[in-house]
């Protein structure tokens, strides 16, 4: 049976910022992004003893806040990414590290996870959307969730978490 893409709300699609992994690319919602800096202003981190697991393994701080980075690397295969770039993720006290950016798109359609999709990756993907490929082939591209990075790099409580309008709760 086909898979019917989930229609976006939006009228003519929505942005989305295209990056790659372990030679994997990836979307991320534009409006879920708050800005995209080089990795060379992180720094190691590691939760506090007793502190809750976390998958954050750098901090960065931003306009006197702290923002907790989950590398996609090891969130994704397990593995370390050479991380060049780092999504700040909107209203979360989370980023991302990344190795490349690629480029914006549109996404006109989301289609669901097919049932290959299990466990963990159910919540990592909001679905799959076909591009036009820089060759000119088509492409499936997984959509990944942003929430699934917050959950990730799960700030410790004593860390000031964000309101839809950035101020702090």
């Amino acid at each position: 049976m086909k898979s019917q893409p989930e229609r976006n709300h939006a009228r003519h699609g929505e942005a989305a910022i295209l990056f790659t992994v372990a030679a994997s690319t990836f979307a991320i919602a534009a409006s879920a992004v708050e800005e995209i800096r080089s990795a060379e202003a992180l720094r190691p981190w590691s939760p506090p003893e007793g502190a809750p697991e976390t998958r954050a393994s750098y901090r960065l701080e931003r306009a006197g806040r702290y923002y907790y980075v989950v590398d996609a690397g090891l969130h994704f295969f397990g593995s370390p990414a050479l991380g060049q770039r780092v999504l700040v993720l909107r209203n979360r006290a989370a980023a991302v590290l990344v190795e490349q950016i690629g480029r914006m798109t549109e996404i006109s359609a989301l289609y669901a996870l097919p049932h290959a999709f299990t466990g963990q990756e159910r919540q990592w993907y909001r679905g799959l959307a076909v591009l036009a490929g820089t060759d000119g082939q088509p492409e499936v591209v997984p959509v990944v969730n942003p929430d699934a990075f917050a959950t990730a790099a799960a700030a410790p409580a004593s860390v000031p978490r964000f309101s839809a309008q950035g101020a702090a709760l």
